[in-house]
């Protein structure tokens, strides 16, 4: 699938197309609901339907200094665009300029004139241009004077609430990583380059592929019953710690997935850890023993969750 820059002027097949309007960070229930019903109405109209996105997030370059929170990378992000079946993925780059757009610009100038879209699909609640003055009515009444058609989708809701980032980004911090990937309707998983460690587990006869969280939000450390998805294809389960590692010195926060049955060099590839199911909490051990030992009856855990 086709990634688009904001800043590029959209041509050919793609220009008139339906886009699907949000940050869709993690592309849970409720934001796959608001691109659904771009993707219906893109094929009622016979036109091409793009997802769009944002990046760096909105809240990121307002505040910088927040702890990291997404739920997915880019890369993530255009895979599940493209299982949808989206035709194309437009990441508009978040900075000053695009936040000094106003909200009757980001229409006129960027949606329309720009991309040259025929209809734009957001979900209730979302805002956008300087001051995030621009909302569903405007673009309705004012884009309707621009050729430009706009719907919205109402929000999805659960038995608890709406579904939404926040509270899964709540349910991982609480460990409670089923209900996340209820919400995503997938697993959490990060994705990244496995690198070198102090090769503690390699020791210890549990090696690990060790992992940096970067910008993903942090969710409650300790053990996890994983599987790994590695780039050709396979899928893995194992354990994994994710935290600093208080049995040893200096701390060193990681994810580190220890995959059953499986003893391939991993190094420099960027694999998938999906966190299926909250085991323990991180404990600091007086002895490596100790400590083997429980890895032990995490893994048989962890397999037995797995099966």
């Amino acid at each position: 699938m086709q990634r688009l820059s904001s800043n590029d002027r959209i041509e050919n097949a793609l220009r008139g197309a339906i886009i699907a309007l949000g940050n869709f960070d993690g592309f849970h229930f409720g934001h796959q609901a608001v691109a659904g019903k771009a993707l219906s109405w893109a094929q009622d109209e016979g036109c091409p339907a793009i997802i769009a996105t944002f990046d760096p997030h909105p809240v990121r370059f307002f505040k910088p200094d927040v702890p990291p929170f997404r739920l997915t990378t880019l890369n993530q992000r255009q895979r599940h665009f493209a299982d949808a079946g989206a035709s194309a993925m437009l990441v508009f780059a978040f900075d000053a300029a695009l936040a000094n757009t106003s909200a009757e610009d980001f229409i006129a100038k960027l949606l329309v004139e720009r991309f040259g879209a025929k209809g734009v699909v957001t979900g209730e609640d979302f805002t956008f241009g300087k001051g995030a003055k621009g909302n569903i009515k405007l673009l309705k009444d004012y884009g309707a004077a621009t050729g430009l058609s706009a719907k919205s989708a109402g929000a999805i809701c659960d038995s608890d609430n709406v579904i939404s980032s926040s509270r899964i980004r709540e349910a991982l911090t609480e460990g409670r990583c089923e209900e996340a990937g209820r919400l995503l309707t997938r697993p959490f998983t990060v994705e990244g380059e496995v690198i070198h460690g102090d090769k503690n587990g390699r020791e210890l006869g549990f090696p690990t592929a060790n992992i940096d969280m970067g910008q993903y939000q942090r969710p409650k450390y300790g053990i996890y019953a994983v599987k790994g998805r590695l780039p050709d294809g396979r899928v893995l389960n194992g354990a994994a710690n994710l935290g600093i590692r208080p049995s040893f010195d200096p701390p060193k926060e990681l994810l580190e997935p220890y995959f059953f049955d499986f003893r391939e060099d991993l190094y420099g590839q960027t694999i998938e850890v999906e966190l299926h199911h909250f085991l323990r909490g991180e404990e600091k051990f007086d002895d490596l023993d100790a400590l083997k030992r429980q890895m032990k009856t995490d893994c048989d855990k962890a397999r037995e969750l797995l099966e």
